[in-house]
Formats: C-alpha cells, structure tokens, sequence
C-alpha cells in the first residue's frame, strides 16, 4: 500500500475549521456557517454536533446573530446582506481564495473583460464571479472559450478556480491564448499549492498503482480532480467518503494501492481506510512523500480577539 503524502487538510481547511472550532469554545452555541464551512461531510456533522448551524443563505441567519462565512469566500452582495441584518460576521475565506477576488477587482477596474476558468456551481466561483460580475465569464472547458465573445479581444484577463486540476486549467489557459493573443493573468498561478501537491503525488505513484483510493466528499472539487489525474493516467481510481464506501471487488487481481485525500478529508477517515486495506491483504504501507508542506494561515482578528479576551485559554486544534 502506498499512502501519499501529502494528502488530507490544507492550511486554509486548518484554518476554517478551527475558526468554527474556537468560535464555538469562545462564544458558545449556536454559530452560524454559511454554506459547508468546507466541502466535507464528515467535518460538517463533527462541527454541527458541536453547535453549529449550517445555512445555506445569510437571509436564513436570524438578525444579529454571528455568522461564519466558508472556506469558499463570498461575494460583495453576501457581506452586504450580512451587514443589512446587522450580523456579527467572522470570515473564514481561504487567503489564497480572497488572492483571486483581489484579482478580480483588479482587472475589472483595468477595464479588462475577465475569464474566469472553473465550475460554474461551485460555491468559490460564485463569490469570485460576485465581485465583478457585468464583465466576468465563467468558462468550463476549452469549447466554452471557443464560443467567447467578449467586447474588446485585446482587453481580456483570466483567472482560475484554486481547486482545478492543472491539465484542465493548462488546456483551457492555452485555449485562450490562441483565440486572444493579449490575454493576461495572475502575477502566480491561482490553482492552490495543496491542489497542485496532491496532484503532483498522484501522478508520481499512478504508474506504481493498480488503484489509487482517494478519500474526500462528492462535492469536493479538488478530491474530484485527484480521482481524474489517476485516470488520465490510465489507473483505476475512486472516490470514496469513508472505508465503507470501498467495493471489495475493486481490490481484485490488484498488487498495490494508493491512497490520498483531498484537501478537506480529515486524516482519521485516511486511518480508517488504511486499517481496512490492512484487513485484506494490504498490510505493508509505505508513505511516499513528494514533497513537504508547512504552510500556515493565521486566523482572523475576531477569533484572535476571542482568544486575548478569555486570556489566551482557548486551545487551537490543529490537525
């Protein structure tokens, strides 16, 4: 068995769960989360067992009430709904998220028409298109770049979803240059560096693997992109929420197996995994690391606040 690292939680994950986390020690319940605080649902029943409410809309917030917005970021109208119903707002928007907003507004006050490369139904483009929407397009493959019809082809920027996988968002970046030859984009590629990591470990081990299990939630768009980078290579890959989602007749004829997690899969349901694939005949397990990661986001002044006033008693659960 392969276990990749690194694989599981990302700093922006770290970070959003642990604002749910200490906001809950350090105000009590209930705290609202707009929206999964990050796409798990593990990590949602733990948090909601712990007195959070998960809303889909602000306007399900009661007023005044403080609310916690996700990991995914939110738009303009979001914030100013929020202050409209007087919340008490705590923003867990991943850094590298609220990057591509600043990019955004950016190019948008530049006069730029803006590409943005992703899924459409993804909570992370709805806030980043929410920021300027009269000139934003939101494309999905290479033949959606091919019907564009933007109003000035020598004013075109374009960024991208930061849980892409990087041969999709290659293909669709090169697209666009060919069609509109001045297109510009980000000073540093948007696609986070957890994303690329994971990928990069995929790709590495694919080739050793008959199979590559890949713990993460449906929705989760980078755990997705894991499971695709597998199978471009021409390995058996899955996406699996927990070890009872395993089908026994995956592991037939099968030598080595490769498991990885998404981004905001908790490393408890990667034990479980392992200790499965143990009971059936996996039982030595190699870690691959490709490389290491030791970024750390801090949190926001409302939680930092929150700890100083409880004379720094508040722990901060890292996983």
């Amino acid at each position: 068995m392969l276990l990749l690292k690194p694989r599981g939680f990302c700093a922006g994950v770290v970070r959003a769960i642990d604002i749910v986390r200490i906001a809950l020690e350090a105000f009590g319940a209930p705290i609202y989360v707009r929206r999964e605080i990050v796409h798990n649902r593990y990590v949602v029943s733990e948090l909601a067992a712990k007195g959070a409410i998960f809303v889909h809309e602000i306007d399900d917030v009661p007023e005044g009430q403080r609310v916690i917005y996700s990991a995914h970021g939110v738009s303009p109208a979001v914030r100013e709904r929020s202050k409209k119903r007087h919340l008490k707002v705590i923003d867990a928007t991943c850094p590298l998220v609220m990057k591509v907003h600043f990019e955004a507004v950016k190019f948008a006050k530049e006069g730029y028409s803006l590409v943005l490369v992703g899924h459409r139904d993804h909570d992370e483009i709805e806030g980043t298109l929410g920021e300027a929407p009269d000139v934003t397009h939101v494309v999905s493959n290479v033949a959606e770049v091919e019907a564009l019809q933007l109003p000035n082809p020598e004013r075109v920027a374009y960024l991208t979803q930061t849980t892409l996988s990087l041969a999709e968002s290659r293909d669709i970046i090169r697209a666009l240059k060919l069609k509109y030859p001045h297109v510009v984009g980000p000073h540093s590629q948007d696609i986070c560096y957890a994303t690329e990591n994971r990928q990069v470990a995929v790709r590495n081990v694919a080739h050793k693997a008959g199979l590559v299990l890949v713990v993460g939630s449906t929705n989760s768009s980078n755990s997705n992109r894991l499971v695709e980078v597998s199978r471009n290579l021409g390995t058996k890959g899955y996406l699996i929420e927990n070890s009872q989602a395993i089908n026994s007749q995956w592991l037939e004829g099968i030598q080595h197996v490769a498991v990885t997690a998404g981004a905001s899969a908790p490393e408890v349901l990667v034990e479980e995994v392992v200790n499965y694939l143990r009971q059936n005949g996996f039982e030595n397990v190699e870690e691959v690391e490709v490389m290491p990661e030791n970024v750390r986001f801090g949190l926001p002044p409302e939680i930092v606040q929150a700890i100083g006033s409880a004379g720094g008693s508040q722990t901060i659960p890292v996983k």
